[in-house]
């Protein structure tokens, strides 16, 4: 719970369950995955939190998101055939950047 930290806030495209210390915003889309901006941020990088404006934003230029991405590379994807059938039948094409 905040790794020791006081103040924390958590961003996941997954589920948390007894990790929350402070603000948290939960099932986000796989941006990173997709090559999104948030793949770009790196530890120490200032993130804006607009929770009533439903806004996340990076204190980056849009040049140095670009740069980073350059060097972010997506791990391959491996799914099981049931996985493969349940992605395809409930969570649609954007699932895993599919």
């Amino acid at each position: 719970k905040g790794a020791g930290y006081k103040k924390v806030a958590l961003l996941t495209d997954g589920r948390f369950s007894g990790a929350t210390t402070g603000p948290c915003i939960g099932h986000i889309e796989m941006e990173a995955y997709n090559g999104g901006a948030i793949g770009a941020i790196q530890d120490g990088d200032i993130i804006e939190i607009d929770i009533p404006g439903r806004r996340l934003a990076v204190q980056l230029s849009d040049k140095e998101i670009k740069e980073r991405l350059k060097n972010v590379k997506a791990p391959k994807r491996r799914l099981t055939p049931f996985l493969e059938s349940y992605r395809k039948k409930f969570l649609g094409i954007n699932c895993y950047g599919r």
